[in-house]
Protein backbone atom coordinates (compact mmCIF):
# COMPACT_ATOMS: atom_id res chain seq x y z
CA UNK A 1 0.00 0.00 0.00
CA UNK A 2 1.35 3.46 -0.87
CA UNK A 3 0.42 6.29 1.40
CA UNK A 4 0.01 9.89 0.25
CA UNK A 5 2.62 12.05 1.92
CA UNK A 6 1.12 15.08 3.57
CA UNK A 7 3.81 17.75 3.78
CA UNK A 8 1.62 19.97 5.89
CA UNK A 9 0.92 17.51 8.66
CA UNK A 10 2.60 14.33 9.86
CA UNK A 11 0.40 11.22 9.97
CA UNK A 12 -0.97 10.18 13.31
CA UNK A 13 1.56 7.87 14.93
CA UNK A 14 1.04 5.14 17.49
CA UNK A 15 3.79 3.68 19.69
CA UNK A 16 4.15 0.16 21.02
CA UNK A 17 6.33 0.10 24.12
CA UNK A 18 8.02 -3.29 24.39
CA UNK A 19 9.36 -4.43 27.76
CA UNK A 20 9.30 -8.17 28.64
CA UNK A 21 7.09 -9.22 25.75
CA UNK A 22 9.50 -9.97 22.92
CA UNK A 23 7.25 -11.51 20.30
CA UNK A 24 5.20 -10.51 17.28
CA UNK A 25 2.50 -13.14 17.79
CA UNK A 26 -0.26 -13.18 20.41
CA UNK A 27 0.91 -9.92 21.96
CA UNK A 28 -1.93 -7.85 23.41
CA UNK A 29 -0.55 -4.32 23.07
CA UNK A 30 0.82 -4.96 19.58
CA UNK A 31 -2.47 -6.45 18.40
CA UNK A 32 -4.56 -3.50 19.55
CA UNK A 33 -2.07 -0.98 18.19
CA UNK A 34 -1.97 -2.51 14.71
CA UNK A 35 -5.74 -2.83 14.51
CA UNK A 36 -6.08 0.86 15.41
CA UNK A 37 -3.38 1.91 12.97
CA UNK A 38 -5.10 0.08 10.12
CA UNK A 39 -8.47 1.55 11.03
CA UNK A 40 -7.12 5.11 11.18
CA UNK A 41 -4.62 4.67 8.33
CA UNK A 42 -1.89 5.87 10.66
CA UNK A 43 1.66 4.71 11.35
CA UNK A 44 3.25 2.86 14.23
CA UNK A 45 6.70 2.51 15.75
CA UNK A 46 8.21 0.25 18.39
CA UNK A 47 10.54 1.25 21.21
CA UNK A 48 12.29 -0.26 24.21
CA UNK A 49 13.26 1.86 27.20
CA UNK A 50 16.76 0.90 28.40
CA UNK A 51 16.87 1.78 32.08
CA UNK A 52 20.35 2.77 33.40
CA UNK A 53 19.55 0.92 36.65
CA UNK A 54 20.00 -2.39 34.80
CA UNK A 55 23.13 -1.67 32.82
CA UNK A 56 25.92 -1.14 35.36
CA UNK A 57 26.38 -4.76 36.43
CA UNK A 58 25.55 -7.55 34.02
CA UNK A 59 24.60 -10.65 35.99
CA UNK A 60 23.35 -13.91 34.47
CA UNK A 61 19.75 -12.78 34.63
CA UNK A 62 20.42 -9.59 32.66
CA UNK A 63 22.85 -11.30 30.30
CA UNK A 64 20.06 -13.61 29.16
CA UNK A 65 17.51 -10.80 29.02
CA UNK A 66 19.65 -8.47 26.92
CA UNK A 67 20.71 -11.21 24.53
CA UNK A 68 17.05 -12.16 24.15
CA UNK A 69 16.23 -8.52 23.45
CA UNK A 70 18.95 -8.40 20.81
CA UNK A 71 17.71 -11.62 19.21
CA UNK A 72 14.20 -10.18 19.05
CA UNK A 73 15.50 -6.93 17.60
CA UNK A 74 17.33 -8.85 14.87
CA UNK A 75 14.18 -10.87 14.17
CA UNK A 76 12.19 -7.65 13.83
CA UNK A 77 14.81 -6.23 11.49
CA UNK A 78 14.50 -9.31 9.31
CA UNK A 79 10.80 -8.48 8.91
CA UNK A 80 11.46 -4.84 8.09
CA UNK A 81 10.66 -3.56 11.58
CA UNK A 82 12.99 -1.34 13.59
CA UNK A 83 12.86 -1.63 17.38
CA UNK A 84 14.11 1.71 18.68
CA UNK A 85 16.20 1.48 21.83
CA UNK A 86 16.25 4.62 23.97
CA UNK A 87 18.55 4.78 26.98
CA UNK A 88 17.96 7.05 29.97
CA UNK A 89 15.71 7.81 32.89
CA UNK A 90 12.05 7.19 32.09
CA UNK A 91 10.79 10.74 31.72
CA UNK A 92 13.90 11.78 29.78
CA UNK A 93 13.30 8.86 27.42
CA UNK A 94 9.67 9.79 26.86
CA UNK A 95 10.62 13.42 26.28
CA UNK A 96 13.19 12.34 23.71
CA UNK A 97 10.63 10.23 21.85
CA UNK A 98 8.09 13.06 21.84
CA UNK A 99 10.66 15.50 20.48
CA UNK A 100 11.79 13.11 17.75
CA UNK A 101 8.48 11.66 16.54
CA UNK A 102 6.04 14.15 15.10
CA UNK A 103 2.39 13.19 15.20
CA UNK A 104 2.80 10.84 18.18
CA UNK A 105 -0.64 10.63 19.75
CA UNK A 106 -0.98 7.25 21.46
CA UNK A 107 1.05 4.54 23.18
CA UNK A 108 0.18 0.89 23.78
CA UNK A 109 1.92 -1.29 26.35
CA UNK A 110 1.48 -4.44 28.39
CA UNK A 111 1.34 -3.35 32.00
CA UNK A 112 2.99 -4.64 35.15
CA UNK A 113 0.66 -4.58 38.14
CA UNK A 114 3.17 -5.66 40.80
CA UNK A 115 6.67 -4.76 41.92
CA UNK A 116 9.06 -2.05 40.82
CA UNK A 117 7.73 -2.00 37.28
CA UNK A 118 4.23 -1.12 38.47
CA UNK A 119 5.72 2.07 39.92
CA UNK A 120 7.38 2.76 36.57
CA UNK A 121 4.07 2.25 34.78
CA UNK A 122 2.24 4.67 37.05
CA UNK A 123 4.95 7.27 36.54
CA UNK A 124 4.62 6.80 32.78
CA UNK A 125 0.83 7.18 32.91
CA UNK A 126 1.21 10.47 34.77
CA UNK A 127 3.64 11.71 32.10
CA UNK A 128 1.30 10.64 29.30
CA UNK A 129 -1.61 12.47 30.94
CA UNK A 130 0.49 15.59 31.41
CA UNK A 131 1.57 15.60 27.76
CA UNK A 132 -1.78 14.59 26.24
CA UNK A 133 -0.54 11.22 24.99
CA UNK A 134 -3.37 8.72 25.04
CA UNK A 135 -2.40 5.33 26.47
CA UNK A 136 -3.84 1.83 26.50
CA UNK A 137 -2.41 -0.89 28.74
CA UNK A 138 -3.16 -4.60 28.84
CA UNK A 139 -2.66 -7.73 30.91
CA UNK A 140 -0.35 -9.90 28.83
CA UNK A 141 2.24 -11.68 30.98
CA UNK A 142 -0.35 -13.66 32.95
CA UNK A 143 -3.59 -15.43 32.23
CA UNK A 144 -5.58 -13.37 34.73
CA UNK A 145 -4.85 -9.98 36.26
CA UNK A 146 -4.70 -9.63 40.07
CA UNK A 147 -8.14 -8.04 40.39
CA UNK A 148 -9.89 -10.59 38.16
CA UNK A 149 -10.29 -13.42 40.63
CA UNK A 150 -11.71 -12.61 44.06
CA UNK A 151 -13.85 -14.20 46.72
CA UNK A 152 -17.59 -13.65 46.69
CA UNK A 153 -17.21 -10.90 49.30
CA UNK A 154 -14.80 -9.04 47.03
CA UNK A 155 -11.65 -9.74 49.04
CA UNK A 156 -8.58 -11.40 47.57
CA UNK A 157 -7.54 -14.98 48.13
CA UNK A 158 -4.66 -15.82 50.45
CA UNK A 159 -4.73 -19.60 50.06
CA UNK A 160 -3.89 -21.22 46.75
CA UNK A 161 -6.33 -24.15 46.67
CA UNK A 162 -9.57 -22.10 46.68
CA UNK A 163 -7.91 -19.56 44.38
CA UNK A 164 -6.99 -22.28 41.90
CA UNK A 165 -10.56 -23.58 41.89
CA UNK A 166 -11.89 -20.12 41.08
CA UNK A 167 -9.08 -19.64 38.53
CA UNK A 168 -10.03 -22.90 36.83
CA UNK A 169 -13.66 -21.82 36.42
CA UNK A 170 -12.75 -18.45 34.93
CA UNK A 171 -13.01 -18.13 31.15
CA UNK A 172 -9.55 -18.07 29.64
CA UNK A 173 -8.66 -15.33 27.14
CA UNK A 174 -8.17 -16.30 23.53
CA UNK A 175 -4.92 -15.77 21.68
CA UNK A 176 -4.52 -12.58 19.64
CA UNK A 177 -4.24 -13.07 15.87
CA UNK A 178 -1.90 -10.29 14.76
CA UNK A 179 -1.87 -9.16 11.13
CA UNK A 180 1.86 -9.63 10.60
CA UNK A 181 1.78 -8.29 7.04
CA UNK A 182 0.63 -4.96 8.41
CA UNK A 183 3.60 -4.60 10.76
CA UNK A 184 6.09 -3.48 8.10
CA UNK A 185 3.41 -1.98 5.87
CA UNK A 186 2.25 0.55 8.45
CA UNK A 187 5.56 1.18 10.17
CA UNK A 188 6.63 4.82 10.44
CA UNK A 189 9.70 5.65 8.37
CA UNK A 190 11.86 7.06 11.16
CA UNK A 191 15.54 7.50 11.75
CA UNK A 192 16.70 5.95 15.06
CA UNK A 193 15.13 7.96 17.85
CA UNK A 194 18.49 8.10 19.65
CA UNK A 195 21.43 6.68 17.76
CA UNK A 196 23.74 6.95 20.76
CA UNK A 197 21.44 4.68 22.77
CA UNK A 198 21.48 2.03 20.10
CA UNK A 199 25.25 2.28 19.76
CA UNK A 200 25.60 1.89 23.53
CA UNK A 201 23.39 -1.19 23.47
CA UNK A 202 25.15 -2.78 20.50
CA UNK A 203 28.76 -1.93 21.26
CA UNK A 204 28.94 -1.63 25.03
CA UNK A 205 26.13 -3.50 26.74
CA UNK A 206 26.10 -6.56 24.49
CA UNK A 207 29.88 -6.71 24.63
CA UNK A 208 29.57 -7.25 28.38
CA UNK A 209 27.11 -10.12 27.91
CA UNK A 210 29.46 -13.10 27.92
CA UNK A 211 27.19 -16.15 28.09
CA UNK A 212 26.66 -18.33 25.03
CA UNK A 213 22.93 -19.05 25.06
CA UNK A 214 21.93 -21.79 22.63
CA UNK A 215 18.17 -21.52 22.28
CA UNK A 216 17.04 -17.90 22.15
CA UNK A 217 13.96 -16.65 20.37
CA UNK A 218 10.55 -17.64 19.12
CA UNK A 219 11.57 -20.59 16.92
CA UNK A 220 13.35 -22.39 19.75
CA UNK A 221 10.51 -21.52 22.14
CA UNK A 222 7.95 -23.00 19.77
CA UNK A 223 10.02 -26.16 19.30
CA UNK A 224 10.43 -26.60 23.04
CA UNK A 225 6.74 -26.00 23.64
CA UNK A 226 5.67 -28.55 21.04
CA UNK A 227 8.21 -31.13 22.17
CA UNK A 228 7.12 -30.86 25.78
CA UNK A 229 3.42 -30.95 25.00
CA UNK A 230 3.70 -33.89 22.59
CA UNK A 231 6.29 -35.99 24.39
CA UNK A 232 6.36 -35.17 28.10
CA UNK A 233 3.14 -33.52 29.23
CA UNK A 234 1.46 -36.84 29.98
CA UNK A 235 4.30 -37.75 32.36
CA UNK A 236 4.66 -34.30 33.93
CA UNK A 237 2.91 -35.12 37.22
CA UNK A 238 5.11 -38.15 37.84
CA UNK A 239 8.46 -36.82 36.62
CA UNK A 240 8.46 -33.09 37.39
CA UNK A 241 10.23 -33.55 40.76
CA UNK A 242 13.15 -35.63 39.45
CA UNK A 243 16.06 -33.31 38.60
CA UNK A 244 17.98 -35.73 36.37
CA UNK A 245 15.04 -36.15 33.98
CA UNK A 246 13.70 -33.70 31.44
CA UNK A 247 10.37 -33.82 33.23
CA UNK A 248 9.67 -30.10 33.39
CA UNK A 249 8.84 -27.88 30.43
CA UNK A 250 11.83 -25.51 30.68
CA UNK A 251 9.53 -22.87 29.20
CA UNK A 252 9.91 -20.43 32.10
CA UNK A 253 12.70 -18.33 30.48
CA UNK A 254 10.49 -17.81 27.43
CA UNK A 255 7.54 -16.82 29.58
CA UNK A 256 9.69 -14.45 31.60
CA UNK A 257 10.98 -12.62 28.52
CA UNK A 258 7.65 -12.80 26.74
CA UNK A 259 8.96 -14.85 23.84
CA UNK A 260 5.99 -17.13 24.57
CA UNK A 261 2.63 -15.90 25.81
CA UNK A 262 0.95 -17.64 28.75
CA UNK A 263 -2.20 -17.86 26.64
CA UNK A 264 -0.40 -19.95 24.03
CA UNK A 265 1.04 -22.25 26.70
CA UNK A 266 -2.32 -22.65 28.43
CA UNK A 267 -4.28 -23.43 25.28
CA UNK A 268 -1.60 -25.85 24.12
CA UNK A 269 -1.87 -27.80 27.38
CA UNK A 270 -5.67 -27.51 27.59
CA UNK A 271 -6.04 -28.99 24.10
CA UNK A 272 -4.29 -32.13 25.36
CA UNK A 273 -6.30 -32.61 28.54
CA UNK A 274 -8.00 -35.75 27.28
CA UNK A 275 -4.79 -37.43 26.12
CA UNK A 276 -2.39 -36.17 28.82
CA UNK A 277 -4.82 -36.50 31.74
CA UNK A 278 -3.40 -35.61 35.15
CA UNK A 279 -0.15 -34.47 33.56
CA UNK A 280 -1.98 -31.69 31.73
CA UNK A 281 -4.01 -30.72 34.81
CA UNK A 282 -0.91 -30.58 36.99
CA UNK A 283 0.91 -28.43 34.46
CA UNK A 284 -2.02 -26.05 34.03
CA UNK A 285 -2.06 -25.71 37.81
CA UNK A 286 1.47 -24.32 37.60
CA UNK A 287 0.14 -21.50 35.40
CA UNK A 288 -2.40 -20.84 38.14
CA UNK A 289 0.48 -20.62 40.65
CA UNK A 290 2.10 -17.91 38.47
CA UNK A 291 -1.09 -15.88 38.58
CA UNK A 292 -1.56 -16.54 42.31
CA UNK A 293 1.85 -15.21 43.27
CA UNK A 294 1.40 -12.25 40.92
CA UNK A 295 -1.90 -11.47 42.68
CA UNK A 296 -0.30 -11.81 46.11
CA UNK A 297 2.54 -9.49 45.11
CA UNK A 298 0.00 -6.96 43.85
CA UNK A 299 -1.85 -6.90 47.17
CA UNK A 300 1.39 -7.00 49.21
CA UNK A 301 3.66 -4.61 47.30
CA UNK A 302 6.31 -4.56 50.06
CA UNK A 303 6.75 -8.34 50.06
CA UNK A 304 10.18 -8.29 48.42
CA UNK A 305 11.57 -7.02 51.71
CA UNK A 306 8.79 -7.66 54.19
CA UNK A 307 7.28 -10.93 55.40
CA UNK A 308 3.58 -11.19 54.56
CA UNK A 309 2.86 -12.87 57.90
CA UNK A 310 3.09 -10.06 60.44
CA UNK A 311 4.24 -12.17 63.38
CA UNK A 312 7.34 -13.31 61.51
CA UNK A 313 8.60 -9.86 60.55
CA UNK A 314 11.03 -9.72 63.49
CA UNK A 315 12.64 -13.16 63.33
CA UNK A 316 16.24 -13.27 64.55
CA UNK A 317 17.96 -14.43 61.35
CA UNK A 318 21.63 -15.38 61.20
CA UNK A 319 23.78 -12.94 59.22
CA UNK A 320 26.79 -15.24 58.74
CA UNK A 321 28.58 -14.24 55.53
CA UNK A 322 30.66 -17.39 55.72
CA UNK A 323 27.68 -19.70 55.68
CA UNK A 324 25.94 -17.67 53.00
CA UNK A 325 29.03 -18.03 50.82
CA UNK A 326 29.05 -21.80 51.40
CA UNK A 327 25.47 -21.91 50.18
CA UNK A 328 26.19 -19.72 47.14
CA UNK A 329 29.18 -21.80 46.07
CA UNK A 330 27.55 -25.17 46.68
CA UNK A 331 29.88 -26.43 49.39
CA UNK A 332 27.55 -26.99 52.32
CA UNK A 333 28.44 -30.68 52.61
CA UNK A 334 24.89 -31.67 51.63
CA UNK A 335 25.17 -33.04 48.07
CA UNK A 336 21.66 -32.30 46.78
CA UNK A 337 21.88 -28.71 48.03
CA UNK A 338 25.33 -28.24 46.51
CA UNK A 339 24.27 -29.77 43.19
CA UNK A 340 21.31 -27.41 42.97
CA UNK A 341 23.38 -24.33 43.66
CA UNK A 342 26.04 -25.34 41.19
CA UNK A 343 23.42 -25.98 38.52
CA UNK A 344 22.17 -22.44 39.09
CA UNK A 345 25.64 -20.92 38.95
CA UNK A 346 26.63 -22.83 35.81
CA UNK A 347 23.43 -22.65 33.78
CA UNK A 348 21.30 -19.77 35.10
CA UNK A 349 18.48 -22.20 35.81
CA UNK A 350 17.55 -24.53 38.65
CA UNK A 351 15.06 -27.37 38.81
CA UNK A 352 11.98 -26.36 40.82
CA UNK A 353 12.35 -29.14 43.38
CA UNK A 354 15.89 -27.95 44.01
CA UNK A 355 14.70 -24.36 44.41
CA UNK A 356 12.57 -25.55 47.30
CA UNK A 357 15.36 -27.66 48.81
CA UNK A 358 18.03 -24.95 48.59
CA UNK A 359 15.66 -22.27 49.91
CA UNK A 360 14.65 -24.46 52.83
CA UNK A 361 18.27 -25.20 53.61
CA UNK A 362 19.31 -21.54 53.64
CA UNK A 363 16.44 -20.50 55.90
CA UNK A 364 15.87 -23.57 58.09
CA UNK A 365 19.39 -25.05 58.34
CA UNK A 366 21.58 -21.95 58.05
CA UNK A 367 18.86 -19.67 59.51
CA UNK A 368 19.77 -16.95 57.02
CA UNK A 369 17.07 -14.49 55.97
CA UNK A 370 15.10 -15.53 52.90
CA UNK A 371 15.63 -12.06 51.41
CA UNK A 372 19.32 -12.78 50.81
CA UNK A 373 18.49 -15.95 48.93
CA UNK A 374 15.77 -14.24 46.91
CA UNK A 375 18.20 -11.51 45.88
CA UNK A 376 20.82 -14.06 44.85
CA UNK A 377 18.30 -15.94 42.72
CA UNK A 378 17.38 -12.60 41.14
CA UNK A 379 20.94 -12.21 39.92
CA UNK A 380 21.33 -15.75 38.63
CA UNK A 381 18.00 -17.04 37.31
CA UNK A 382 17.36 -16.46 33.62
CA UNK A 383 13.67 -17.03 34.32
CA UNK A 384 13.62 -14.70 37.32
CA UNK A 385 10.06 -13.58 37.90
CA UNK A 386 9.88 -11.27 40.87
CA UNK A 387 6.40 -12.26 42.03
CA UNK A 388 6.98 -16.01 41.72
CA UNK A 389 10.44 -15.84 43.25
CA UNK A 390 9.29 -13.82 46.24
CA UNK A 391 6.31 -16.10 46.67
CA UNK A 392 8.46 -19.22 46.49
CA UNK A 393 11.00 -17.92 48.98
CA UNK A 394 8.37 -16.76 51.47
CA UNK A 395 6.70 -20.16 51.08
CA UNK A 396 9.93 -22.06 51.81
CA UNK A 397 10.78 -19.79 54.73
CA UNK A 398 7.26 -20.22 56.19
CA UNK A 399 6.70 -16.46 56.36
CA UNK A 400 4.36 -15.89 53.42
CA UNK A 401 0.76 -16.55 52.57
CA UNK A 402 -0.23 -20.22 52.34
CA UNK A 403 3.36 -21.12 53.22
CA UNK A 404 4.71 -24.47 54.36
CA UNK A 405 4.25 -24.67 58.18
CA UNK A 406 7.43 -23.68 60.02
CA UNK A 407 7.65 -27.06 61.73
CA UNK A 408 7.85 -28.87 58.39
CA UNK A 409 11.53 -28.61 57.56
CA UNK A 410 12.97 -30.25 54.47
CA UNK A 411 15.62 -32.83 55.35
CA UNK A 412 18.20 -32.36 52.57
CA UNK A 413 19.48 -35.92 52.87
CA UNK A 414 16.00 -37.41 52.67
CA UNK A 415 15.13 -35.13 49.77
CA UNK A 416 18.22 -36.25 47.90
CA UNK A 417 17.47 -39.93 48.45
CA UNK A 418 13.89 -39.47 47.31
CA UNK A 419 14.38 -37.39 44.18
CA UNK A 420 17.90 -38.38 43.08
CA UNK A 421 18.17 -41.90 44.54
CA UNK A 422 21.19 -43.04 42.53
CA UNK A 423 22.89 -39.65 42.72
CA UNK A 424 22.94 -39.22 38.95
CA UNK A 425 22.15 -35.51 39.16
CA UNK A 426 24.53 -34.97 42.05
CA UNK A 427 27.42 -36.57 40.19
CA UNK A 428 26.79 -34.29 37.19
CA UNK A 429 27.14 -31.07 39.15
CA UNK A 430 29.38 -32.18 42.03
CA UNK A 431 32.10 -34.04 40.11
CA UNK A 432 34.23 -34.62 43.19
CA UNK A 433 31.55 -37.14 44.19
CA UNK A 434 31.37 -38.91 40.82
CA UNK A 435 33.13 -42.08 42.07
CA UNK A 436 31.45 -42.22 45.46
CA UNK A 437 29.42 -45.45 45.91
CA UNK A 438 25.63 -45.02 45.74
CA UNK A 439 25.46 -46.12 49.38
CA UNK A 440 27.22 -42.91 50.44
CA UNK A 441 26.31 -40.46 47.68
CA UNK A 442 23.86 -38.58 49.90
CA UNK A 443 26.01 -38.77 53.03
CA UNK A 444 29.61 -38.89 51.81
CA UNK A 445 30.96 -37.90 55.22
CA UNK A 446 29.97 -41.39 56.43
CA UNK A 447 32.38 -43.12 54.03
CA UNK A 448 35.11 -45.14 55.72
CA UNK A 449 38.61 -43.80 55.06
CA UNK A 450 39.38 -46.67 52.71
CA UNK A 451 36.29 -45.93 50.62
CA UNK A 452 37.21 -42.26 50.52
CA UNK A 453 40.61 -43.12 49.12
CA UNK A 454 39.17 -45.56 46.58
CA UNK A 455 36.65 -43.00 45.34
CA UNK A 456 39.20 -40.18 45.20
CA UNK A 457 37.10 -38.06 47.52
CA UNK A 458 38.67 -37.26 50.87
CA UNK A 459 36.10 -35.58 53.10
CA UNK A 460 37.41 -32.29 54.37
CA UNK A 461 39.80 -32.03 51.44
CA UNK A 462 37.97 -32.84 48.19
CA UNK A 463 34.47 -32.33 49.54
CA UNK A 464 33.44 -30.61 52.78
CA UNK A 465 32.05 -32.06 55.94
CA UNK A 466 28.40 -31.08 56.52
CA UNK A 467 28.49 -27.44 57.59
CA UNK A 468 25.80 -28.01 60.18
CA UNK A 469 23.92 -30.87 61.79
CA UNK A 470 20.45 -30.89 60.23
CA UNK A 471 18.67 -32.33 63.26
CA UNK A 472 20.10 -29.67 65.54
CA UNK A 473 19.38 -26.84 63.11
CA UNK A 474 15.82 -28.03 62.57
CA UNK A 475 15.12 -27.76 66.31
CA UNK A 476 16.68 -24.30 66.43
CA UNK A 477 14.59 -23.15 63.45
CA UNK A 478 11.39 -24.32 65.10
CA UNK A 479 12.39 -22.59 68.34
CA UNK A 480 13.08 -19.37 66.42
CA UNK A 481 9.61 -19.41 64.89
CA UNK A 482 7.98 -20.25 68.21
CA UNK A 483 9.85 -17.43 69.90
CA UNK A 484 11.57 -19.69 72.39
CA UNK A 485 14.79 -18.51 73.93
Amino acid sequence: MTKQNNKQKAPERFAVWFRSDFRLKDQAALYHAIETVKHKDGEWFAFFHLDPAFTDEIDTHHDYFFQTLNHFRDSCSGKGIHLHIVYGELTDTLERIRDHVSGWSTVYFNRDDAGRNSVRDQKAREWFDEHSIEYFDYEDAHIHAPEEIKKQDGSHYKVFTPYSKAWGKKHKPDMYNIDEDALAEYQADLQPIHKQSETFFEEDLLDRCSMNWQALGACHAKDRLETFMDERLAYYKDERDIPERAGTSRLSPYLKTGVLSPRQVFHSAAARREDAGSGAETYINELAWRDFYYMIHYFYPDSKQKEITDKYQSLDWNDSDERFQMWIEGRTGYPIVDAGMRQLNETGWMHNRLRMITASFLTKDFHIAWRKGEEYFQKKLIDYDQSSNIGGWQWAASVGTDAVPYFRVFNPTTQGKRFDPDGTFIRKYVPELKNVPAKYIHEPSKMPEGTQEESGCIIGRNYPEPAVDHSTQRKKAIAMFKGDD
